[in-house]
């Protein structure tokens, strides 16, 4: 018991780190009209606009800007379920 208890221990510290590194992680989608950086842990860090936006069309630039967020969220997943897939399983948990 006292085994699968210290392997609980590691694997929180192990997390723990792995959520240092998403957090300080920054990742940037951006197309012509918009630019998004989001850090690993999925937050939002800046969100610039390429063009003016009094002479983009307004549904043109909503769209966008949902586009461009959907495809740094999913980026920021793929890099979390790559640092996840490090920490494996705990064996003789199960």
């Amino acid at each position: 018991m006292l085994d699968k208890m210290k392997q609980l221990w590691e694997m929180k510290r192990k997390m723990d780190e792995i959520k240092k590194e998403l957090d300080s992680l920054e990742l940037s989608s951006e197309d012509n009209l918009v630019k998004v950086t989001i850090t690993g842990s999925q937050e939002v860090k800046r969100v610039e606009l390429k063009c003016d936006p009094a002479a983009t069309d307004k549904a043109k630039l909503e769209a966008s800007l949902a586009d461009t967020v959907n495809r740094a969220v999913r980026e920021s997943q793929k890099a979390a379920a790559q640092k996840m897939s490090a920490l494996g399983g705990i064996p003789g948990l199960a």
